[in-house]
């Protein structure tokens, strides 16, 4: 029975996958802490260089441990180890 109802509620949602905390608002709060995920040594390393220890490092505690990298994937859209793409957003 429960696996219908989830059935069912992909259905109404077309299929989609959607964001636990919904399409919240980006606040001033939000991009103190991503300045200092940007300003961030471990992390300008992850995005500079994609491999190492640093790397794996941010991987492994942006979403769950570290305020700055999860506000950071609010304020910019990606992960804290993602590249940041070369041209202008």
């Amino acid at each position: 029975m429960t696996r219908r109802v989830y059935l069912v509620r992909l259905r109404r949602s077309g299929g989609r996958r959607e964001p636990i905390m919904g399409s919240a608002e980006v606040t001033d709060r939000d991009r103190k802490l991503a300045e200092k995920c940007v300003a961030c040594g471990p992390c300008k390393s992850a995005r500079r260089n994609q491999r190492g220890l640093a790397f794996w490092f941010v991987k492994l505690v942006e979403g769950s441990i570290c305020p700055y990298c999860r506000a950071y994937e609010r304020v910019y859209g990606r992960k804290a180890h993602e590249p940041t793409p070369e041209g202008p957003e």
